[in-house]
């Protein structure tokens, strides 16, 4: 009996370590966030010598290339609410807007992952900017921080953390032995400030940046976006120290690595407005075997598609919270182009209110799909000004010098950054994808607008948008948890003591 009772022990402590052995496979994460880091300035997307970025362009090379990668909202808050929650921007109640408390009744994917078992970390920013008090979070959604070590960056502005080295040096050393990790890696850069004329000190052209058709050729604005260059390449040298370390520690293969943006560069017509180079983004996945090294993937995937994806990768239940799609499938498939093109060939974008500097501080309005062929844009309230109010400076784009120069002008390429715009937007995104030509006045354009704006609407209001739903008021009552003192009233008490 009792060596029957001893095989039995020694049965289950073998069936105990031969789960763990399992649960030791899982695969590790490690997501890597740029902060404004726009599309296509990659050289795997063909940005030329102006920019270089050999390590997203390695992770795309041994990995899956994503062509049509998209955020529902173009700024900072909302767009990181959405990655970790699963969720579209306007199914996220306050997270829907800049500057706000977290809603404390969504959970995220590394909350999930870490119940699950995996090692949970954070270096830089994660969600935010915005606040967490009464929320009962000890730390930001995205995992505790790790941020131990920093070092001097290579132009002013630029923060002073070693990313990189609080993964392989601060997290990964307090990782407990044989346990997969989830880390995000979210970098400053390139986030504005910069130290002017960095670009040019670091030996890079002017000659050589490709402008936007909706800039006029000036040498600030180049200078500028090569100002912007070095810190996007500040961004890539992280990502290639951090997956060095992988390689060298033979962990490589057994890691997802997933390497994108939280939207469009932080310049005028891009960062935080609601058009192509806003909410497209650069996005690259490595593997291992698991993804066929090599392809480029034209199927439409949103940052809300991370968290169903990271679940079935760690072999954890979806969760009910969760609205976006798994694409391990295009990761598998070994296919390139389209793969599954009916069901990821339409994207839907919006916002509600960003910045402040509008009377009472409202927000602009926005709803807009994106499908293979064009970009559809609803204006709800077009008497606004897009960017803010010009008294307040058009406090929803980044001061720089790109937006003195356009400020400074009164021709059609200040009106395409700061005027206002029509209550409808038509953009034929093959052929114009900086979207400077509007088709919605163009009469043979309109059935193609009704046909776009009905299928966006039924989409919203399956999804359950407010705004769609006719009870729009919501948003009005988000409160905006940053400083006060640059918004509309502080306007109205320097024109009182004036």
């Amino acid at each position: 009996m009792n060596q029957l009772k001893i095989s039995l022990f020694c049965i289950f402590i073998s069936l105990l370590s031969q789960i763990a052995f399992a649960k030791d496979q899982r695969p590790s994460i490690l997501f890597v966030i740029a902060d404004d880091w726009g599309w296509p300035h990659a050289g795997a997307y063909g940005a030329k010598d102006w920019i270089k970025t050999p390590n997203f362009d390695k992770i795309a090379k041994e990995g899956v290339l994503f062509q049509n990668a998209f955020t529902s909202n173009p700024k900072c808050c909302p767009c990181r609410a959405s990655i970790l929650t699963g969720r579209n921007s306007w199914q996220l109640k306050e997270a829907v807007n800049h500057m706000v408390t977290w809603p404390k009744e969504f959970i995220t994917w590394t909350d999930l992952l870490e119940d699950a078992g995996y090692f949970v970390g954070l270096t830089g920013k994660g969600w935010g900017p915005g606040n967490l008090d009464g929320t009962g979070r000890v730390h930001n959604p995205a995992g505790k921080s790790y941020d131990k070590f920093k070092a001097k960056p290579p132009f002013r502005g630029m923060s002073s953390a070693d990313y990189a080295k609080n993964f392989t040096d601060h997290f990964m050393k307090e990782r407990p032995e044989g346990q997969p990790f989830c880390f995000w890696l979210g970098t400053k850069e390139p986030h504005r400030g910069y130290q002017d004329g960095a670009g040019q000190k670091a030996g890079k052209k002017t000659k050589d940046v490709e402008l936007p058709a909706y800039y006029p050729e000036s040498e600030i604005i180049r200078s500028d976006m090569l100002d912007y260059a070095v810190e996007v390449e500040h961004f890539d040298t992280h990502l290639g120290r951090a997956v060095e370390y992988l390689r060298k520690t033979g962990e490589l293969d057994n890691t997802i690595i997933i390497v994108t943006s939280d939207h469009g560069m932080p310049f005028p017509r891009a960062k935080g407005q609601i058009l192509e180079h806003s909410f497209h983004l650069p996005f690259a996945v490595r593997w291992g075997n698991q993804a066929k090294a090599g392809r480029k993937v034209n199927d439409f995937i949103n940052v809300r598609d991370i968290a169903p994806t990271l679940m079935e990768v760690a072999g954890v239940d979806q969760h009910a919270q969760f609205t976006g799609t798994s694409f391990v499938d295009l990761l598998k498939s070994g296919k390139k182009g389209w793969i599954n093109k009916s069901e990821r060939d339409v994207m839907l974008i919006g916002k509600e209110r960003h910045d402040i500097g509008r009377p009472n501080d409202v927000g602009y309005p926005v709803r807009a799909i994106r499908t293979t062929e064009f970009l559809y844009v609803h204006n709800y309230e077009p008497d606004r000004w897009p960017t803010g109010n010009p008294e307040t400076f058009y406090m929803n784009c980044d001061n720089s010098p790109t937006k003195t120069v356009l400020t400074s002008r009164s021709d059609k390429y200040f009106e395409m950054s700061f005027g206002k715009r029509a209550e409808e937007e038509l953009y034929k995104i093959n052929q114009d994808p900086a979207c400077v030509n509007n088709l919605a006045a163009h009469p043979e354009y309109a059935n193609k607008i009704k046909e776009l704006r009905s299928k966006m609407e039924t989409m919203l209001k399956d999804e359950g948008d407010l705004r769609t739903l006719g009870k729009a008021e919501f948003y009005d009552t988000i409160e905006y948890v940053g400083k006060k003192g640059h918004g509309w009233e502080a306007y109205l008490e320097k024109q009182k003591s004036k």
